[in-house]
């Protein structure tokens, strides 16, 4: 029996398939035996399984379709046909094969003469060779091979057989032993299909048909509720009348029976609620546990891109992967492919250092990366850490600074957890240059989007020179989803309840301001707070507040308030209303609403009513960019056009390069080769300079080796936009004092525009 579960499970999924492939073709070839195109997938087959058996040391099951590869083999390109007996002696064989794979996968004694199946197989062989043919009343009769259909043939073979008594004698006694081995007929064994391929779209549609039954669980479960309120007010009048009337006891008894009627409605009412509730509840469970996959899904694929890309950046990195067993929502793995693996790159390129380098830190030179996932009770935890130089938080500062979104004062205030979670902005990059693999600052915020779309957190950690840790932290299930139901402005908006910290009643005294904001104190620390209203993107006018009066104002004096938490990050979230908590089927929102950041989808609530999932995570940034905006109002300044000088040979090139460059708001100055271009230097104050490489008089890369050596021009941004695409030639043009090098190869406007924002 196979040792490995989940080899042996893939083996009986796999070995399933191909048998039931070669019996079906085995089938069809008997009706047209010149299909050769099927004879070649027959034999496919055969060899993938027979490949498979050898890989798991399947010695037996290796051995017999070794000899079905040999008959197949000679089928195909020999023109001979396989006869009908041939192919019932190769069915037979399955049979045997199944009680091996049985054995393999179940431990059950298979009990079969495997020397005695190879010499059925090898008899149809040698009577290939001699072109012996066949002509026997029972449906068991030898194996033998006609040549390509001729009458004659098969006569002359037939006469052959009926003079040679012994051989024919032995393939008959052959058959007899076969049919002792697999015990004559198997029709007495119970036929058991074990695994299924379902389509995931299938189990998809499943899951939303599973998450409506659960809303509709809570819309049954509030109708008891209704049922029993109903009961208590009966309860209560029938008690009333009961006190009142001692006369009519007609009217009583009636009322009596109704009151038991109406306990019974209840009662029974309850038990369907109940049952409804396990139910719904196996069904998910059992739906959700068929979608799980395990993560080695995903994590397997990145051993090859480390070991290439580790090979172009000169350096010699070993990917260890533990906790390749957890499952996780299939849509968890197929959402986290492109950020896992623009991590690991970035691991590559911008953490581990080379060889030489790390040997002088006292580090062995191979650099290591792990990947590792654990679970919790309600997330699943993807860590990946490097043992390199960690972050450079100085450069972090330097590259935040230049996007404009804080000031210095501010970044000197953040301690080191803020300042590297800047990493995950977007178009944010510390890398000086940029190409094929990284420095285009779209890598981590990949990272950040994707997670943030499964409702999930990213953070990162790091020692100097020691190492650099990014956590991800996802949930277990995205097709249900817990919420905190409130109302502002007359409308209903659902919160998940992963965010909130405490929902209370805030006492407007304890707001107070700080820098122009509203805030409060919770756990000893000053959290910002704000009206929910005034953070969404979107603003609903078909609802009003209604307005109260001054009276039943000052008698409230305090407001609802959710103190929420996001990637460790506090802030308070005043509405008008809690209502409470539920469990919600999230569903993905209209083409109309996908654009808006505030929403991670909308659901159906038991009322029936539809309400916007809102998106936490988007309410830190509004925070932050609403206080950028008060803190930068007073320090306003008129922003002129960068200037752009442009070299580009090419008049088609230089006049759609200059088109592209003036719709990102730069104004462009052109030059028609390096030689024209070093000669504009000095005429404008350029912010950066975009070349071609091949020009006449003088090459992109001797411009930029003449700017580069020019003490004026040494920090002047400058951008390569050329065809010449190798790694060789990258690394010529970095040498050469390139920031960027972009091939026109697999040019995208948009990469340039961000190239130069980032640079500029």
């Amino acid at each position: 029996m196979i040792e490995d579960s989940e080899l042996r499970d893939l083996f009986r999924i796999e070995s399933s398939e191909h048998l039931q492939a070669i019996e079906s073709g085995l089938l069809h070839i008997e009706k047209d035996p010149d299909n050769v195109p099927l004879l070649e997938e027959l034999f496919r087959e055969s060899h993938s399984l027979k490949g498979a058996s050898r890989m798991l040391e399947l010695y037996d099951i290796e051995r017999i379709f070794h000899r079905f590869e040999d008959i197949l083999g000679k089928a195909r390109t020999s023109g001979q046909r396989l006869t009908s007996a041939a192919i019932d002696c190769m069915c037979k064989s399955l049979d045997a094969i199944r009680k091996l794979v049985n054995e393999a996968t179940h431990g059950e004694r298979a009990n079969v003469d495997v020397g005695a199946v190879l010499d059925v197989l090898k008899a149809a062989d040698a009577g290939d060779a001699g072109g012996i043919g066949a002509e026997r009343e029972s449906a068991t009769d030898a194996v033998l091979f006609a040549d390509s259909g001729s009458e004659e043939n098969v006569a002359m073979s037939g006469e052959r057989r009926s003079s040679d008594a012994g051989s024919a004698g032995q393939i008959d006694e052959m058959f007899n032993v076969s049919k002792a081995i697999l015990g004559g007929k198997a029709g007495a064994e119970q036929f058991v299909i074990e695994t299924i391929r379902v389509e995931t779209r299938k189990l998809d549609m499943l899951m939303t048909h599973a998450g409506e039954l659960t809303v509709a669980k809570v819309r049954i479960a509030r109708r008891y509720m209704d049922l029993e309120e109903l009961q208590e007010k009966w309860d209560q009048i029938h008690l009333n009348f009961k006190k009142s009337t001692s006369e009519n006891s007609l009217l009583s008894a009636l009322l009596e029976q109704y009151a038991s009627q109406l306990e019974n409605v209840v009662g029974a009412a309850y038990e369907d609620s109940a049952r409804l509730d396990f139910v719904t509840g196996e069904l998910e469970d059992g739906i959700r546990s068929v979608r799980l996959l395990p993560l080695s899904t995903i994590f397997n694929l990145f051993g090859l891109m480390v070991r290439k890309l580790s090979r172009e950046c000169g350096k010699e990195v070993e990917l260890h992967i533990e906790g390749g067993d957890i499952t996780a929502d299939k849509r968890i793995l197929e959402e986290m492919k492109d950020p896992l693996m623009h991590i690991i790159r970035n691991a590559i390129d911008h953490g581990l250092e080379l060889p030489q380098e790390r040997l002088a830190k006292g580090k062995s030179a191979t650099g290591h990366i792990r990947l590792r996932a654990y679970q919790s009770s309600s997330n699943v935890m993807i860590d990946i850490e490097d043992d390199g130089r960690g972050l450079n938080l100085q450069a972090i500062r330097r590259s935040a600074l230049k996007t404009n979104l804080w000031r210095e004062e501010e970044l000197a205030a953040m301690d080191d957890e803020k300042i590297m979670s800047l990493i995950f902005m977007p178009g944010f990059s510390t890398s000086t240059f940029v190409s094929d693999v990284s420095g285009r600052g779209v890598g981590m915020d990949v990272v950040h989007a994707n997670v943030k779309k499964l409702k999930g957190t990213v953070s990162v950690s790091s020692v100097p020179d020691t190492s650099c840790m990014i956590r991800i932290q996802l949930p277990l299930t995205l097709a249900t989803s817990r919420v905190l139901i409130v109302v502002d402005n007359g409308v209903k908006y659902a919160v998940p309840v992963e965010h909130v910290q405490k929902s209370y009643s805030l006492p407007w005294k304890d707001l107070f301001t700080v820098e122009g904001h509203l805030a409060t104190m919770f756990e000893q620390k000053a959290v910002a707070v704000a009206r929910l209203g005034n953070l969404l993107q979107f603003k609903r006018k078909d609802f009003v507040r209604a307005e109260k009066d001054g009276a039943q104002q000052k008698a409230e004096e305090r407001s609802p308030c959710i103190i929420m938490e996001v990637n460790e990050e506090r802030f308070g979230l005043i509405v008008d209303e809690l209502l409470d908590e539920q469990e919600i089927v999230l569903k993905s929102q209209s083409v109309l609403l996908r654009h808006i950041n505030d929403l991670s989808g909308v659901t159906i609530l038991g009322t029936g009513e539809v309400c916007m999932v809102l998106n936490p995570v988007d309410f830190v940034a509004e925070l932050k960019r609403q206080a950028t905006e008060s803190a930068s109002s007073a320090h306003a300044v008129v922003h002129k056009k960068q200037l752009i000088l442009l070299a580009e040979d090419s008049l088609t090139t230089r006049a759609q390069m200059k088109r592209i460059l003036e719709s990102g708001g730069y104004e462009v100055v052109m030059a028609v080769d390096g030689m024209d271009a070093y000669s504009k230097l000095d005429t404008r104050p350029f912010d950066a300079i975009v070349s071609d490489i091949n020009m006449p008089n003088m090459d992109g890369l001797e411009l930029a080796q003449k700017v580069r050596s020019h003490k004026k021009y040494a920090k002047l941004p400058l951008v390569l936009v050329t065809m010449l695409s190798t790694d060789e030639d990258k690394k010529r043009g970095m040498e050469a004092g390139a920031n960027a090098y972009i091939s026109k190869a697999t040019f995208e406007q948009k990469l340039l525009l961000d190239t130069l924002k980032r640079l500029v």
